[in-house]
């Protein structure tokens, strides 16, 4: 029988779902997130767009800044003050906000409108996410893929 997963020690377990939590598995963290690839980076817009105190937004921006997920970026002297930026790694969360949000619309209904639809840069069409396979471009689903430990599967 395997042991109970501990939250503090969740980034140790081999399973990456659970080292991945460890990083960005609560609502504030994810929140935070969704506000930094809508152009938010300073505190007082987080705050005021959050609605979360003070002490709670500190602790997950510092979280995500140890984690390598944020980097803050000194925009005063005097007081000093920083704005936060997705590094590399948190600009990769991009397609894991947008997984949920497509789900979030078609299962978590809100009673109205999805509040954005997600468009295309290059041609403005709309566009749905969809997990595919880097290699053959299919798309990858609980039917068509399925989890083998490492070493096991063929290339």
């Amino acid at each position: 029988m395997v042991g109970a997963m501990r939250w503090k020690e969740l980034s140790e377990e081999a399973c990456p779902i659970a080292r991945g939590l460890s990083v960005v598995g609560d609502r504030w963290t994810m929140l935070v997130l969704r506000d930094c690839f809508l152009g938010v980076r300073r505190f007082e817009q987080f705050q005021e767009r959050l609605g979360i105190t003070r002490h709670v937004l500190a602790d997950r921006l510092r979280k995500l800044e140890a984690s390598g997920v944020l980097r803050r970026e000194r925009y005063s002297e005097k007081p000093a003050r920083y704005e936060y930026r997705l590094t590399d790694k948190g600009k990769d969360l991009y397609p894991v906000l947008m997984s949920l949000a497509n789900w979030a619309n078609r299962h978590v209904l809100s009673g109205g409108p999805p509040p954005f639809e997600l468009v295309s840069r290059e041609t403005g069409r709309k566009v749905k996410p969809v997990l595919v396979d880097e290699k053959t471009g299919e798309p990858m689903t609980h039917r068509t893929v399925r989890t083998l430990p490492t070493g096991s599967a063929s290339k």
